[in-house]
This record gives structure tokens, C-alpha cells and sequence, in this order.
């Protein structure tokens, strides 16, 4: 398959990507709410020294959130909607 066949096929309108990306992120907080929680406790009180004093926590958040909120992530989301949306169109004929 060429390139452009491919990007055609993966395709999908600007609010439609948003609305996967906003769905993505709410995944991600979710799956890292253990890791948000001990960020949390760690900034409680904290102004500016949260910075290095919860460096460790951040990172392991970041590093969560990571794994959930990538280009890949995205693209398997928009195959998915795709593949739901040429099923929905295909029952329809």
C-alpha cells in the first residue's frame, strides 16, 4: 500500500482527532491515577520547591502518562474509529 493510500485511510476530520485525543487523555489519567495521587501529596504544601522536591513523582507520572499519550496510541485509536465507521456505513447498504 502507498503512502498516500495509507495517510487517506488513517484519515480523519480535525474534530474527530480531537475528540480521540481529549478520549486518550481521560485514559491516560485514569490508568495513571495512582501515580496523580502521590504527585499530589507531594505538592501539597508546596510552592516552588515542588519542582525538586517531588522531581521523582513527576517523572513517574510523566513517564505513565507517556505510555497512554503517544503518536501511536492515536493512530491505533484512529484505525479503530475508522474500522467503526466503515462497519456503520457498510450496514447501512
Amino acid at each position: 500500500m502507498g503512502y498516500v493510500q495509507e495517510a487517506r485511510q488513517n484519515h480523519v476530520k480535525k474534530k474527530v482527532e480531537e475528540a480521540l485525543r481529549s478520549k486518550m487523555k481521560q485514559k491516560a489519567l485514569k490508568e495513571c491515577d495512582q501515580y496523580t495521587s502521590k504527585y499530589a501529596q507531594c505538592a501539597a504544601g508546596n510552592t516552588i520547591s515542588i519542582v525538586w522536591q517531588c522531581r521523582k513523582q513527576a517523572k513517574e507520572l510523566n513517564d505513565c502518562l507517556r505510555q497512554y499519550t503517544n503518536d501511536a496510541v492515536l493512530e491505533e485509536m484512529k484505525t479503530e474509529y475508522m474500522l467503526q465507521e466503515n462497519e456503520k456505513g457498510s450496514a447501512r447498504v
